[in-house]
């Protein structure tokens, strides 16, 4: 079949574009199966073919001007693409940048690649302790397996690989989206202390290549003892300090970062060739029931400040004008976006209709959010994000967040971690901790894959133990995300 330079496939499916000097012959097939001339439809003027759903596309050269686009027999609407000897997003950037680029767009003589690494809730403490209290069980009692180290074992599988199967983790930059302390109280600093010996065992990157913002757990709230005369949020700016403000204890020289930050521990931003990263902390030491209290309880739902809220918008407007690609990171997601992100999804409700202790969340605090960015200041379900990106579609394009612990294919009210709304793409990145819900889920991050010259983000998701599958990358929760704009570094 004779197709000209652009083939697309899109919504409700997966925009892929792959872009050819001259004719090219394309051969669809899915599975082994060759695809019937039902399974597509061809605009001779246009040369843009339209698929109908097949999971998992990728393209695999067959010979010399033939492509031929193969799909496994995967199930699940959700299984967009698989993994494959040669990724979609790694075939379509190099054709892109060969061929047909936008209008404008500087011009390179060889694609580059941008990897990002997300993590979230480590909680450091939680694993450890769980883990001393698993290896001093009952006598005759076998223990299961122990991840003392949640943050420190992430972070030397990314270089080294896993010693139990699992290849490393390619990253130029990580961002941790919170949640680093554990326990339910208010952090204090022999959980820093323990951050900063887990960072320890980083020996290919700098520990200024991690970009940092605060969850429900990092928060201290001012009428805590541990608090008294200290900065606001004074345990998340002096052991994890995005801003470098305390080198002291963090360790942290932002001289060193390979990015430049604008902005405050609170709310700041940087960027990446054409990428802007808007990174915005959770306030949980606003005044309870916004933010935790002095002793128990971490008031699960999240919180932003109108004047963070302000200030996002005129980020995001600031970078539309400049033709940026968007992520905004917080430690929550949006309502209704993700897996367990709707209201009471994270709690339990009693037979006298209070809430305990659900499968993803405590009740403290708000109970009706406990999953999701919930009050902007101390007006509870807000959603200031949210009618702002129904208002204007496509606003960003990829929100970042954490917070709900789970399985990798958890499927909740028919969402799950990878979803798409107002033309924008959610990611929950959750989790490093294995011991810290009431549920013990395996732990996990996600790797973000940019080529140059496309649109397309390969989005990998990887087991850092093998309590749910082998460790390393799992293919049946692999993506490919659709970007307003191309990557470009320049």
């Amino acid at each position: 079949m004779e197709a000209s330079n652009e083939f697309r496939r899109r919504e409700p499916t997966l925009l892929a574009i792959f872009a050819a000097k001259g004719p090219t012959a394309i051969e669809f097939r899915c599975g082994d199966a060759a695809m019937t001339e039902k399974s597509y439809q061809l605009s001779q003027e246009s040369g843009e073919c339209r698929l109908k759903p097949c999971a998992g596309l990728w393209l695999q050269p067959a010979q010399s001007g033939v492509l031929v686009m193969k799909a496994p027999k995967l199930t699940g609407r959700r299984s967009f693409i698989a993994a494959g000897s040669m990724s979609l997003a790694a075939m379509t950037a190099p054709a892109l940048a060969e061929g047909v680029q936008p209008e404008g767009a500087d011009k390179r003589k060889e694609p580059g690649t941008f990897n990002l690494w997300v993590m979230s809730d480590a909680h450091v403490s939680t694993d450890k302790a769980v883990s001393v209290a698993i290896q001093h069980g009952l006598v005759g009692f076998t223990p299961p397996p122990v991840r003392p180290d949640s943050l420190a074992t992430a972070l030397q599988q990314s270089e080294s690989g896993s010693p139990i199967g699992g290849p490393s983790i390619p990253w130029d930059i990580a961002l941790n989206l919170g949640d680093y302390a554990g326990y339910w109280d208010p952090p204090e600093d022999g959980q820093g202390r323990e951050i900063i010996r887990q960072f320890g065992v980083l020996k290919q990157h700098r520990r200024e290549l991690i970009y940092d913002l605060a969850g429900n757990h990092d928060a201290s709230p001012p009428d805590a003892p541990e608090s008294h005369g200290k900065e606001e949020n004074w345990w998340f700016r002096k052991w994890a300090d995005p801003l470098g403000e305390h080198p002291e204890t963090s360790l942290v020289d932002n001289a060193k970062r390979p990015y430049k930050i604008d902005g405050t521990y609170e709310r700041y931003t940087f960027k990446v060739g054409n990428i802007r990263v808007i990174m915005m902390s959770d306030r949980n030491d606003l005044p309870y029931p916004v933010g935790r209290r002095a002793s128990g309880g971490a008031s699960p739902a999240g919180a932003v400040t109108p004047e963070t809220f302000e200030w996002w918008k005129g980020q995001v407007e600031r970078a539309r004008a400049n033709n940026e690609i968007i992520i905004t990171c917080h430690h929550h997601m949006l309502r209704e976006t993700t897996v367990g992100s709707g209201d009471f999804e994270g709690v339990a409700q009693n037979p006298d209709g209070t809430y305990r202790r659900g499968k993803y969340h405590g009740a403290d605090g708000a109970p009706e959010g406990s999953s999701y960015l919930y009050f902007l200041g101390d007006k509870p379900k807000a959603q200031a994000f949210e009618k702002y990106m129904a208002a204007r579609p496509g606003a960003i394009d990829l929100w970042l967040g954490g917070h709900t612990h789970t399985f990798p294919d958890d499927v909740f009210n028919g969402r799950s971690h990878v979803e798409r709304k107002w033309d924008v793409n959610f990611v929950n990145c959750a989790q490093l901790s294995k011991f810290h819900s009431t549920v013990t889920f395996p732990p996990m991050s996600r790797h973000f894959g940019f080529s140059e010259g496309s649109r397309l983000v390969r989005v990998r998701l990887y087991l850092h133990d093998d309590t749910y599958a082998a460790p390393g990358w799992y293919a049946p929760s692999e993506r490919v995300l659709e970007f307003s704009r191309p990557f470009y570094w320049t």
